[in-house]
């Protein structure tokens, strides 16, 4: 079935410059996250959080755009739009991880130094699928499932719940689907406050572990965003973008709750903010009007750098890491001009692979895909 005849439908413009906010924290956490002594004193501390954000946020979006076009879209054409949509970035950041991979030299990485080019690319080429690759294809030492581009992680998750989701979830009432999130919030709620590291973070590893906290990061907020998108009726909210990026900012900068003592409050924090603050911000972000042209232009740039933005900044972060790891002790205060170099360079190359590779490639797959 030619899914172009499915068109388009407006885009919520709001949400998408709140994803441009949430990508661009992301990217500080990343920078602030060598620095920190432990996980409980990072500047950027639940910057992490920003991924389950984007989990609700795709919920939402493709609930919007895909719910109601089903008796003229097919499994396969579904999953070619959503393949047009990620996997060119994904081929790219991978590219741009092997092309940097042994430049990231650091005593951090010692397995560098044995990785022979054959496996690098046997590597590079499984990254391109996102398929997870084993513990003995580790080729950083960091046991991630995608050592080329650290947060394919994510978009492995995403394509799972995007499966579900046309395999049949979708044809779930609204009822049985607020079922399922709450019994998905409930095991989300289970695991952040019994979590032994008291947060959620974890999912880039092919192993148990991580991989029940994939799921357990991906279903909840996914599902709670699909049910968003069919039971909100948004009104008109006067400043809502300010209103989500401050809002959206304030959860994502939130010092460690509870410290060392008591862990699980703050896996009690994170649990509150991903099922009931990231839906408010969505479903006001939904409802909010684009009022200027700045505005609409901010919102604009903002959604189409994010995506780029995000699926980039790590191969500069690796060099980044390495820099720091090779000055033991060195503090956020020595360190900012190179965090901010790395943040302007991630940002540079954002918007050169958005325009030069991104948007070129998706119009040549629109048109082979047909």
């Amino acid at each position: 079935m030619n899914t172009n005849n499915l068109g388009t439908k407006p885009h919520y413009q709001l949400l998408d410059g709140l994803r441009g906010v949430a990508a661009i924290i992301v990217v500080f956490f990343h920078l602030t996250e060598p620095l920190a002594s432990s996980r409980l004193d990072n500047v950027v501390n639940h910057g992490y959080l920003a991924v389950d954000f984007f989990f609700l946020l795709s919920g939402f979006v493709i609930g919007y755009a895909y719910d109601d076009r089903w008796d003229r879209l097919t499994f396969s054409g579904f999953l070619r739009r959503r393949f047009e949509r990620l996997q060119p970035l994904v081929v790219w950041g991978m590219t741009l991880g092997a092309i940097g991979f042994y430049f990231t030299d650091s005593t951090i990485w010692p397995l560098i130094h044995t990785v022979p080019v054959w496996k690098l690319i046997v590597v590079m080429l499984i990254g391109y699928t996102l398929l997870p690759i084993p513990l003995s294809m580790d080729i950083r030492g960091w046991q991630e499932m995608h050592p080329l581009n650290s947060v394919g992680w994510s978009l492995f998750f995403e394509y799972i719940a995007n499966i579900l989701y046309a395999l049949g979830l979708r044809k779930l009432s609204n009822k049985a689907l607020a079922f399922f999130a709450a019994l998905a919030a409930a095991v989300l709620l289970h695991f952040a406050v019994t979590n032994p590291n008291g947060d959620v973070t974890g999912g880039w590893t092919l192993n148990v572990e991580h991989m029940r906290v994939g799921i357990t990061r991906t279903i909840y907020p996914f599902f709670a965003g699909l049910l968003l998108s069919r039971v909100a009726r948004p009104v008109s909210i006067k400043n809502a973008f300010l209103w989500c990026s401050l809002l959206l900012a304030a959860v994502l900068l939130m010092p460690r709750i509870g410290g060392a003592d008591h862990l699980w409050l703050n896996g009690l924090y994170e649990s509150f903010c991903i099922i009931l603050v990231f839906p408010l911000i969505v479903y006001i972000g939904a409802s909010g009007v684009v009022n200027t042209p700045s505005q609409r232009n901010i919102c604009q740039f903002l959604g189409d750098l994010s995506y780029p933005l995000y699926m980039t900044h790590f191969v500069l972060v690796y060099f980044y890491v390495a820099w720091v790891s090779n000055h033991k002790g060195i503090t956020l205060g020595q360190a900012w001009p190179y965090a901010l170099l790395t943040f302007s360079g991630a940002i540079v190359l954002a918007y050169a692979s958005l325009k030069w590779y991104d948007e070129p490639v998706r119009a040549w797959l629109r048109k082979k895909l047909k």
